[in-house]
């Protein structure tokens, strides 16, 4: 059995650790080209895109091992059964189960070494990889600048534009900047139809140039009250050309080893993640609690007292009560009262949804780490018995049932992350859907395997069918 054991371990990593080394490969340039755009014409050197490298391949090895695994559990056992090695195995007495068994250990202890590194050397390597992609896109500002979103890197500015053209993609289509002093927004906004980015190399600024816009300012002094805010002068003017110069001296002097980012989800461990959720939840809730006071009180709710005072005259009917015209001036002020309580109960609803998709994605993380490490298992089960069914070794049919499953299962993992994140779904189930519908398809496909059964029998389905035709065609010829 040593020596069988030996042959089985041996047929499966040689196509394992090659499949690995391509499918990371495959990652990794496949995260290099959607990063492309940051790391292109920036003058970066060759040692920090190599380093750059590297912290991808950290990240993507947690995510090429149960692929590998996958592709390479069907490709040993299907070249076995073409070779009729596992007819010969079988006919010796040992059963498929028992003839997996040594690949079965090797995959609890991968499923062991994925955990820890998911739960250690990930959330490094995403850390390392996060910040350094932002440092590479600010060390020239006016690339790093994206169409069709508000760009908050530069400090002091918030920059928003329709489209970027031009030969140096340095023309822009209606521009909005808002202008930040003291964490006070929108005191200073200005729009234009058209801006054009003009710095120099080596410049400490980015200068915008901007033509037919307006300018909005509303004058604010230091340590003013609200009332006193009310009452402030606001600057407006129109203008053909206005130019606007950013420091962005702060920004260009590059150092990839900052780190700015610290507390994403993908960037702590295990016990990080559980110990920032729960300094959320405190807060969430404070602020639930908050605003269901402060709703309480505008409706001046803790007014509502019952009478002790008989007043036999009034009726049941409150608009009775009233005149003609009283009873439109209490109608209409019911309802505006109604309306802007209930703009404000939406405004508070859309902020508890998103403090809650916060939470929520947090929990999936957690739970998601969990089931992606039991995924090589998972899909093991899966790869053995389909590589013993189909009876195809090589890197064709293998390959392709591989990429099918996995991007199957792969969607099923989206899927719950972005079911958990929205609350439609608890964070456990999202972090764990994946597996609990690919672990039964497993068992159904090893039980088949093992008592030499297709996948799919399909006499069961067009049998009926053919005996249906027959018994009709002999009844039409008698």
């Amino acid at each position: 059995m040593k020596i069988l054991n030996k042959y089985i371990l041996k047929s499966f990593l040689a196509p394992f650790l090659a499949t690995l080394l391509i499918i990371l490969f495959v990652l990794v340039m496949q995260a290099l080209w959607l990063q492309f755009d940051k790391i292109a014409g920036k003058g970066i050197s060759f040692v920090i895109i190599f380093k750059f490298l590297g912290y991808i391949s950290l990240m993507m090895i947690p995510t090429a091992l149960p692929i590998a695994i996958l592709l390479s559990s069907i490709m040993a056992m299907g070249n076995m059964a073409e070779n009729y090695e596992l007819a010969a195995v079988k006919s010796a007495g040992i059963s498929l189960k028992r003839f997996i068994k040594p690949l079965l250990i090797l995959m609890i202890v991968m499923s062991g070494i994925n955990l820890l590194f998911l739960n250690y050397i990930f959330p490094y390597a995403s850390l390392k990889t996060q910040n350094l992609i932002y440092n590479m896109k600010m060390k020239e500002p006016a690339l790093a600048l994206v169409p069709g979103t508000f760009n908050t890197e530069i400090p002091g500015y918030s920059i928003k534009f329709d489209e970027k053209y031009g030969e140096n993609e340095n023309l822009l289509k209606n521009v909005l900047i808002y202008e930040i002093v003291d964490n006070r927004v929108n005191n200073k906004v200005i729009t234009a139809k058209k801006g054009t980015i003009a710095n120099k190399e080596g410049s400490r600024y980015m200068t915008l140039i901007l033509e037919d816009g307006n300018y909005y300012e509303d004058i604010i002094k230091k340590r003013t009250s609200i009332k006193e805010r009310k009452k402030v002068p606001f600057n407006k003017a129109k203008f053909d050309q206005y130019t606007v110069n950013i420091d962005i001296s702060n920004i260009g002097n590059f150092n990839p080893d900052e780190e700015k980012f610290k507390t994403g989800r993908q960037m702590l461990s295990l016990k990080q993640i559980n110990f920032y959720t729960d300094s959320l939840i405190d807060p969430y809730k404070n602020y639930i609690r908050n605003k269901a006071r402060r709703i309480y009180l505008t409706l001046r709710a803790n007014k509502l007292y019952q009478d002790t005072i008989p007043h036999n005259d009034l009726k049941p009917d409150i608009l009775s009560n009233f005149d003609e015209e009283n009873q439109m001036l209490v109608t209409d002020n019911a309802a505006e009262l109604a309306k802007n309580n209930l703009d404000v109960i939406n405004s508070y609803k859309e902020v508890a949804k998103g403090k809650q998709k916060i939470i929520n994605s947090y929990h999936t993380e957690f739970h998601k780490r969990l089931a992606y490490s039991l995924a090589c298992i998972v899909l093991f089960f899966i790869g053995a018995p389909i590589g013993s069914i189909i009876r195809k070794g090589g890197f064709g049919l293998p390959m392709i049932l591989a990429i099918i499953i996995f991007v199957f299962y792969f969607f099923l993992n989206t899927l719950g992350d972005k079911m958990a994140q929205s609350n439609k779904i608890s964070p456990v189930l999202g972090g764990w859907m994946a597996t609990i519908i690919l672990l039964p398809l497993g068992y159904l496909l090893m039980r088949r395997a093992t008592r030499d059964k297709g996948i799919f029998n399909i006499d069961l389905f067009f049998q009926p069918v053919k005996d249906f035709f027959t018994k009709l065609f002999k009844l039409k010829k008698s």
